[in-house]
């Protein structure tokens, strides 16, 4: 057994900083590069990708990462974690043995976590008696059911342990919960067992901070975060785990970026609910019971985490067609600029319904007075506004209602309050709506398989 393990965290999400996992692998000391891709509607993108090109469905950035990774990592013995496998991980695999072929890498293990793509059985669980209720709404999912995307199992970590006990360099998953690419490690290298509920909880929550990447390094701090040096080159944090569930969240010494009391704990309270139950596939963490203590050097410790066992239970992402929208902006300038965007979202309305089109929704913002605070806005002397943007969106099942509200954005601009600017781009076009459907299925009806590829 290893006395520590360094855990790096790569991306926070699809679209992250290209060389944050490069810098992971260059600028220090690491055993693990994880990296989550994936949140719910990037499952729905993935699917359409696929739906067009069967050898899609994957974070396509990651091909061209291991390209500059590759080498280094096989040289340093660090392993690979990813659920950027998305919708098409075996695809991701092959694409991955490609590039190590071409580079001249021999003795490359790859694994492949499926099982979690449950769109096609659906038929299959709904004669089971499982009726995928919506969590939110109780709805079965039969009401959605021939509009799916995309139906997806969130896995937890022990398929990933399963993969590396089979000595796989790089695991590559589809719909992996976040937290379980950082539990994973911990399990295999330290021999946690399945009913060691608080140290699987402390692991968890090790994956809960590095998961949304340099969130809880210093980016996007909501603190003294004009103090927070070097963003320019912010370091992502990396997790120091030890056997006994401790770790110490710390980054790269040459990166920017601060690891600190408050930063940690500023990315503990993202996305949870009921913070004594943090519901996973492999326990439940109470995070009331946390400790931090800052080390200094941006080291924090975090340790005496509690946990509890877990559900029957595996949570579905479902994602689905709803229709479809709209949006269009137009800027309007001084004198008077937030008079006469409200006077366009006036006459813009009333035309719409004049033509009898039919929307779900009209959505309004006035960017630069309300867009974020709504109706809790400060209210402002106009006389100060140099400028307001006026966004208007429509959402409906009717497409030819949301292409019609396409062509009446540029009329305004001659048929309108004067002064008005920022139309580019031609008319606006309708694009799909993907709606969000979460519901629970019993662990029983679903399996994992975990598949070994090599060059």
């Amino acid at each position: 057994m290893k006395e520590k393990i360094r855990i790096a965290s790569g991306q926070g999400f699809w679209g992250d900083l290209i060389d944050a996992p490069y810098n992971q692998v260059f600028r220090g000391e690491i055993d693990y590069l994880v990296m989550d891709y994936l949140a719910e509607v990037t499952m729905s993108i993935l699917q359409k990708q696929k739906n067009k090109n069967p050898e899609l469905g994957y974070a396509r950035d990651i091909p061209e990462l291991m390209k500059r990774i590759l080498p280094e990592c096989k040289q340093k013995n660090i392993k690979i974690i990813t659920n950027g496998g998305g919708v098409n991980p075996t695809s991701c695999a092959n694409a991955i043995l490609d590039v190590a072929n071409k580079m001249g890498i021999k003795n490359l293990r790859v694994a492949v976590v499926i099982g979690d793509d449950i769109k096609e059985r659906t038929d299959e669980i709904i004669s089971a008696g499982v009726l995928l209720n919506n969590m939110e709404t109780g709805e079965p999912i039969t009401k959605i059911k021939d509009k799916i995307l995309s139906a997806n199992v969130y896995f937890g970590a022990f398929p990933i342990v399963e993969a590396l006990k089979q000595n796989a360099d790089i695991v590559i998953t589809g719909r992996t919960t976040d937290t379980g690419l950082t539990l994973a490690p911990m399990i295999y290298e330290f021999g946690w067992n399945k009913n060691d509920y608080d140290l699987l909880a402390a692991g968890t929550v090790a994956g809960h901070i590095l998961e949304c990447g340099a969130q809880s390094s210093g980016g996007n701090f909501l603190g003294d975060w004009k103090s927070v040096p070097n963003m320019a080159d912010i370091g992502f944090p990396i997790a120091e785990a030890y056997p006994n569930g401790e770790v110490i969240i710390t980054k790269h010494e040459n990166t920017g970026g601060r690891v600190s009391f408050e930063t940690v704990a500023e990315q503990l309270l993202y996305e949870i609910g009921d913070p004594k139950n943090y519901i996973t596939p492999d326990c439940i963490a109470d995070f009331t019971s946390i400790k931090l203590e800052d080390l200094g050097k941006d080291r924090v410790r975090v340790y005496d985490v509690k946990g509890s066992p877990e559900t029957e239970f595996y949570k579905v992402s479902c994602s689905y067609s709803d229709g479809y929208s709209s949006s269009a902006t137009l800027t309007y300038s001084w004198p008077e600029a937030l008079t006469k965007a409200k006077a366009a979202d006036d006459i813009l309305r009333k035309r719409m319904e004049n033509l009898n089109l039919q929307f779900e929704e009209i959505r309004t913002e006035l960017v630069g007075y309300n867009a974020c605070h709504g109706p809790l806005a400060k209210q402002l002397n106009e006389d100060d506004i140099n400028e307001v943007v006026l966004r208007v969106a429509v959402r409906s099942k009717d497409y030819n209602s949301v292409e019609r509200f396409g062509k009446e954005i540029a009329p305004l601009i001659l048929t309108g309050p004067p002064s008005v600017t920022g139309f580019a781009g031609g008319r606006p076009k309708p694009s799909e709506v993907v709606a969000y459907w979460p519901a629970l299925i019993p662990k029983k009806l679903v399996e994992h398989q975990v598949k070994i590829f090599e060059v």
